[in-house]
C-alpha cells in the first residue's frame, strides 16, 4: 500500500473516531518487500522458518497472519509459531494501555486495528498479544498511531480487562510504523 494512502487513511480514521468504533476501525496492513526479508514482514511458514535459522538472533518481523496460527481453543500452534515461541520478533500493531486514561505504561495490549478491546468486542486470544516491557521501562501511549513492537514472544495465555491474550511480549523497543 502506498504511504500517502495510509495516511489518508489514518486522518480518515482519526475524523470519524467520534463517531464510534465501528466507524474508526482499521485493520493493520503490513508491508511486502524484495524477497530477501530486508524491511519487510513475513507471512509464510517458510518465510518465517529461514529468517530464523538465517538470522537467530535477529527479531523475525511477523504479521498477525502468523498469529493467527495458534488454535486458541485446542492450544495447537502452527508450524511457524512453534518456530518463534522464545525467539525474538517485530509485529506492528497499536497500543491499548490496560489503565485507563494512561499516557504512558509499562505493560499494554497490542492488537492488528484501532480500538479493538476498547469500544468494540475484544479481538480473539490469536489475535492479543500482552506486552510488557522489559525490566518495567514505561513507554508513552500512541492511542491513534501504529507501532513496531520488538521482543520475545511467548505463547502464553494472559487475561486483562480488556480480554485475553494468546501470547505475551517482552518489549524491548517500540517505534513508529513506518511503510
Amino acid at each position: 500500500m502506498d504511504r500517502s494512502i495510509l495516511q489518508q487513511v489514518v486522518r480518515r480514521v482519526r475524523r470519524l473516531a467520534p463517531l464510534g468504533a465501528a466507524s474508526a476501525m482499521l485493520l493493520f496492513v503490513s508491508p511486502r518487500g524484495p524477497s530477501n526479508f530486508a524491511g519487510r514482514v513475513l507471512s509464510t511458514p517458510e518465510e518465517i522458518i529461514a529468517f530464523v535459522e538465517q538470522h537467530p538472533d535477529e527479531p523475525t518481523p511477523i504479521d498477525w497472519q502468523i498469529l493467527a496460527g495458534l488454535d486458541y481453543k485446542t492450544g495447537k500452534l502452527s508450524e511457524a509459531l512453534q518456530k518463534l515461541n522464545g525467539k525474538p520478533v517485530k509485529v506492528p500493531g497499536f497500543m491499548v494501555p490496560l489503565e485507563d486514561f494512561a499516557t504512558n505504561v509499562t505493560e499494554f495490549l497490542l492488537v492488528p486495528w484501532f480500538g479493538a478491546c476498547v469500544h468494540t468486542p475484544p479481538p480473539p486470544p490469536n489475535q492479543t498479544v500482552y506486552v510488557k516491557m522489559d525490566g518495567g521501562k514505561e513507554v508513552k501511549v500512541g492511542w491513534w498511531d501504529p507501532v513496531w513492537i520488538e521482543g520475545v514472544l511467548k505463547i502464553e495465555k494472559v487475561e486483562s480487562v480488556y480480554g485475553v491474550a494468546g501470547f505475551q511480549l517482552v518489549g524491548m523497543k517500540i517505534t513508529s510504523y513506518e511503510m
